[in-house]
């Protein structure tokens, strides 16, 4: 089951994705950067997601 962090490290992900995408169509050097780190955002809290998981086994 999805718990909160899951959830928002998805959102996140797929958010900084979207500003990627954009950053590339339009040459915006820093919207790309802000794309790529929202994913890592949104991975780390997959990752958290995760490790809390594990915790309630």
């Amino acid at each position: 089951m999805a718990d909160k962090e899951h959830v928002k490290g998805a959102a996140k992900d797929a958010e900084g994705k979207a500003k990627e995408a954009a950053g590339e169509i339009t040459d915006d050097s820093s919207l790309k950067v802000k794309g790529k780190l929202d994913q890592t955002e949104g991975k780390a809290r997959k990752a958290v997601g995760d490790v809390k998981d594990k915790m309630k086994d």
